[in-house]
Order: C-alpha cells, then structure tokens, then sequence
C-alpha cells in the first residue's frame, strides 16, 4: 500500500504543475461551463482513474524505465513510431513550458526578472533528475499532501464566505471563454493534454515495481486524487467568481483572499507543483533518448536541461498556446488506444476463461 500511494503522489505530482498551476486551466475547461463543469469534474475523475491504473499496469508488466516499450505496446509497430516522437518532442516542451511558468510566478508575486525564475527551476530540476529514479518518485510525491491541505483550506474558506447566489454564480461563469464547447468535451480535453504530458512517467513509475496490482492502485488512487482536487478547485472557483474574473492567476488570487501570509504559502507550493512537472517530463525525456544506467545520463540531463532553459525564453504564453493544444489532440490518441488495448485484454482473459470450462467438460 505504501508503494501504492508514492505512486498515486507522484501521478499527482507530475500532473499539476501542467494541469493545475495557474488555476486558469480549470477555469477554461471546468468553471466555465457553470454547475455543470461540476460534472466534467466527475468524468475526468473517472478516466483519471482508469489511465492511470492501465498506463501504471502496463509499465510493471513491461518493466520498462521510458515510455517507449509501453507505447508500442498500445499503438502498435508504425503508430507506436509517430507517438513515441511526439510524446518525446511534448515532454521537452512541457519542461521548458514549466521553467516560463516559474518565471512569470516571480515576475508576478515580486517583481523580479522572470529570468532569475527560470535560471532557479532550470538548475533545481537538472540537479534532482541526476537522482536515481526511486528518490525522484519520492521527491515528486512530497508536494502532494501540501497542496491538498491548501485546496481543502481555500475550498472551506470560499464556501463559509460566498457572496453570490446560485443564479449570479450562472450567469458570471457563462460569461467566461471555456476551452470546449460544452462540459463533456471540456472534461475530456482537460484528461487528453494532461494525460499525454504525463503518460511517459506514469510508465516509468509503474516499472518501479513488479506487482501489476500494486502499480495499478498507485494508478487508480492517483486519478481519484487529481479528480478531487479539480471538484474543489472548481467550487471554490464558482462561488467566487467575482473575485477570479479576469484574474491570470485565480488559484493565488483565491490564496490572498485568505490573507497575504496564506497566498505567501500558495505561491510556494505553485512554485512546487511546477517543480513536480518540470523534473518529471524533463527525467522521461532524458530516459527515453539515453538509460538511466548509462554512465551519460547525468551529462545529457544537464544538456537537455540546459536546451530547455533556452527554449524558456520564448515565452510562457506563448508556449502553451503551442504546446498544449497539440497535446490534446495526441492525448485523443493516447486514450483510444489504451481503451483499446483494455478491451483486447478483456477479451483475451474471457476466452481464456470460456478454453478452460470447455478442456474441463
């Protein structure tokens, strides 16, 4: 169990600094549909889960530590190529897209150069991914139970202080720009461009361990995690949507509403979250060009790093204007094939079933 949930903290971890860092992101995908985003919550919850108890499954069946056995595995010999490149190509891009967002967080909370953020992520996240990949896990699942506590708190501190009716609420979240045309499709982009950034780790976490079952809890328990988190997320979100209007960053503005010491302590674990996604993209990246047991691997980790540090500078929004809407529609990819293979899998396992009662009669 405990293996488990290092595993579940890690998927969590890797996941939010892309998923969850700004607050805009369930904003787009989620608040902005009203109460019914409410109910992409709950869908996203659902194939969090199942993504994850499959993509963890499949790295401890294959003992695999980089994405690309699992992924050929799913998609096959010609299709498994083009995603194994893309997939590699967007963990690069989601690094250098997570040390843009550490500098603008600077550049926000301070004042300070966002050059002096990103020189600090970049040099943080080399040093940590030349760890060996148990203490990676490890270092990635901490920021976990910090940042449930400090959604639980804002959750709480916006329920007990609502202002708006039921209807206000309505009518302040359709006058928001959603990234889908309706709650459903909301739900599922959000799942598809998360699940693609971190599919690569999900992998590679499930090769940590030999136990199937284990590995897929540590999948599943992780998916319930993260889906807890948007539901509470986006609550907090709608009942305070006359304070997260127009705010680039509505998580930290939720934060300071508390009070300035408490959006201090917010903008510390956002810093941590980003952390998370940085050095888990950036460790995929490196372990899918280069073995972790390769002598070179720190020497590339630190070039790699280096090459994302510069392609930083091209800018955060810009970044993720690029990156994560191409990601979404590899994601859609992503998810088909590993339904699937699931269902293969069930239907090999019922005909294995159906051979035996038939060999017993």
């Amino acid at each position: 169990m405990k293996k488990s949930i290092q595993i579940a903290g890690a998927f969590i971890g890797v996941i939010v600094g892309a998923g969850f860092a700004s607050g805009q992101e369930i904003l787009q995908f989620f608040t902005g549909f009203g109460w019914m985003g409410i109910a992409g919550g709950v869908l996203a919850t659902i194939f969090f889960a199942f993504l994850g108890m499959n993509l963890t499954q499949l790295g401890s069946r294959l003992q695999t530590d980089s994405h690309k056995d699992v992924i050929y595995h799913i998609c096959g010999k010609y299709l498994g190529m083009a995603v194994d490149f893309i997939i590699t190509f967007f963990l690069f891009g989601v690094a250098a897209v997570m040390l843009a967002g550490s500098g603008s967080i600077f550049e926000e909370q301070f004042g300070i150069p966002s050059m002096a953020g990103n020189i600090i992520m970049a040099v943080l996240t080399i040093l940590t991914v030349c760890l060996n990949i148990q203490k990676v896990i490890s270092i990635i699942s901490l920021v976990t139970p910090f940042l449930l506590i400090m959604v639980v708190i804002i959750s709480g501190y916006a329920l007990s202080t609502m202002g708006l009716d039921f209807s206000e609420i309505q009518k302040l979240a359709e006058s928001q720009t959603p990234a889908a045309s309706n709650w459903f499709m909301g739900g599922l982009l959000y799942v598809s461009y998360n699940i693609a950034a971190g599919a690569a780790m999900l992998a590679v976490m499930g090769g940590t361990t030999k136990d199937e079952k284990q590995a897929g809890l540590g999948g599943i328990l992780g998916g319930v995690g993260l889906g807890v988190l948007i539901l509470l997320i986006n609550v907090a979100m709608l009942v305070k949507m006359d304070v997260v209007e127009g705010s680039p960053m509505p998580i930290l503005a939720l934060a300071n509403e508390v009070s300035p010491a408490f959006g201090l302590l917010m903008f510390a674990v956002l810093l941590g979250m980003i952390y998370n996604t940085a050095v888990g993209m950036l460790y995929a990246f490196t372990a899918r060009i280069v073995k972790r047991e390769n002598p070179k691997f720190n020497i590339f980790a630190v070039l790699f790093g280096a090459a994302a540090f510069g392609a930083s500078f091209i800018g955060f929004i810009t970044l993720v204007g690029t990156v994560y809407p191409l990601m979404g529609y590899l994601g859609f990819t992503l998810i088909a094939a590993i339904v699937f293979t699931w269902f293969k899998g069930k239907r090999k396992a019922v005909e294995r079933i159906g051979s035996g009662v038939v060999l017993k009669q």
